[in-house]
């Protein structure tokens, strides 16, 4: 039961961190049977949050020893039946643990159950992966050493988070194809080959690159998300007479990896054999986001006018009118939250120092206990005013108000932003269309440079494979 509610809490509090969150390929994920799941670990504990509230699963995870002396995160861990594991790296700690480390999670795994483990080792901020630990493939192929009629699936799940400091951004959940687990006898020392715990180590490495994004080079990332925006926003505006649905898939955050996958491969290769071109691109990107920028209009904003009078009035009366109605308590949630909400940013920003990897993590847990505080401490003010009733009404109003406060600002950030595209393009129609012009241009200029890559690394694939075998007719 107590699982239970804390799952509730934490999903509720990655739901409000997190303005949209997608999760895909759930239907890979089988509901019973003994299974691992592999995490890439790009944001501190909110990494491992992320897969206890969406996997389809009752999931137990490996997690550096360390955490489990920490307050409330230790008795967090605990709860969430999460196993220890004793790292080198870590003050302290005796490495000859975890052989009872991995006895646990055998049992675990016998039992049908569900482990999750981020072989990376530690949470980072690189562009792509890190080097894997063997740890994943040493439990699997050892419980199915110790058990010759489990069957076992290794399941890739990869995050991907569009801004994972910042509040109200996005993220990902990713699952991929299951791998299936050859079994392989102990060697002489009761350990699993090193040749098996090899292989499966490259086949899960494989598999979590298909479902992560990963670059060479921090500016290779960088300018594939400046790419992906233009290129995205360019659909959207080519494609606007498709209707909502059709608007919702362009936004769609595993269209927008893949895409972000696309421009990396084509990056690389041109970087090697036309970095000119590559430059050339990043020059007009630049030159581009500095009119958008002087014009004080956000590239998402920009889209032409299309919208009848009708269509107007109509989202201004069911989409505007009621975000102004709820002013008064928006306004109340704002002043209430906002001492919790500085402060949240405060401590993450002292705690993580550097470390951009658990600013995130330091924010949602500070934020769950701030926010609690603050609703405490209003119920107190509520109490002296009102009495009991004031009490009850204080913790029903300042968790809404919170909420009602964030939906404010979203609604009036977008409905500003429109505003300034529609007052640019009617003062300076030209300049717009040029913009448009050239948004357009960004786009099929993308598009070249990735259907050449394509073609090339087609090309240099047909020549180094092999010809098919002639058949012997005699």
């Amino acid at each position: 039961m107590v699982r239970r509610i804390l799952v509730a809490v934490l999903t509720l509090a990655l739901r409000v961190f997190f303005r949209r969150i997608e999760v895909k390929g759930l239907k890979r994920v089988s509901r019973t049977g003994a299974t691992i799941f592999v995490l890439n670990h790009p944001n501190g504990l909110v990494d491992p949050v992320f897969l206890l509230c969406y996997a389809p699963r009752r999931v137990s995870f490996l997690a550096k020893a360390p955490i489990f002396t920490m307050p409330v995160i230790g008795w967090l861990a605990r709860t969430l039946e999460a196993i220890p594991v004793y790292r080198r790296q870590d003050e302290g700690s005796d490495v000859s643990r975890n052989l009872e480390t991995f006895a646990r999670a055998r049992r675990l795994l016998k039992g049908g159950g569900t482990l999750a483990i981020c072989p990376e080792g530690v949470s980072h901020s690189d562009t792509k992966l890190r080097p894997l630990k063997t740890g994943a493939a040493r439990i699997a192929l050892g419980v199915l050493a110790e058990d010759a009629q489990l069957e076992l699936k290794i399941i890739p799940a990869g995050l991907y988070y569009t801004a994972k400091t910042a509040f109200r951004s996005a993220a990902l959940l990713r699952f991929g194809e299951p791998i299936t687990v050859e079994r392989a006898a102990f060697d002489a020392d009761g350990e699993p080959p090193a040749e098996a715990v090899r292989t499966l180590s490259a086949r899960i490495e494989s598999a979590l690159r298909d479902v992560t994004l990963n670059a060479e080079h921090e500016q290779a990332l960088a300018i594939s998300k400046r790419a992906e925006r233009i290129f995205s926003a360019g659909l959207e505006d080519d494609d606007a007479a498709g209707g909502d649905a059709k608007a919702d898939a362009l936004k769609s955050l595993t269209r927008e990896v893949e895409l972000q996958r696309r421009f990396l491969a084509g990056y690389a290769f041109h970087f090697e054999h036309s970095p000119e071109r590559l430059a050339a691109l990043e020059a007009r990107i630049h030159t581009y986001e500095e009119q958008l920028r002087q014009a004080g209009v956000d590239l998402e904003d920009l889209s032409a006018p299309t919208a009848s009078p009708a269509a107007v009035l109509r989202y201004f009366v069911t989409r505007v009118l009621p975000v102004l109605c709820w002013f008064p308590l928006a306004l109340f949630g704002i002043v209430a939250h906002y001492p919790a909400y500085k402060l949240a940013g405060f401590i993450a920003v002292a705690v993580a120092r550097r470390s951009d990897d658990i600013v995130s993590t330091i924010k949602l847990i500070a934020a769950m206990l701030l926010f609690p505080l603050t609703w405490g401490a209003l119920a107190v003010v509520f109490f002296y005013l009102l009495g009991w009733p004031g009490v009850l009404l204080a913790l029903v109003v300042a968790p809404v108000s919170a909420y009602v406060a964030l939906l404010f600002f979203e609604r009036l950030d977008g409905f500003v932003g429109g505003a300034r595209a529609i007052s640019f393009y009617l003062t300076r129609r030209r300049f717009f269309k040029e913009l448009l012009v050239e948004r357009k241009r960004l786009r099929e200029e993308m598009i070249a440079l990735g259907a050449e890559a394509e073609a090339a690394t087609a090309t240099a694939a047909a020549v180094v494979m092999p010809a098919a075998p002639t058949r012997n007719t005699i």
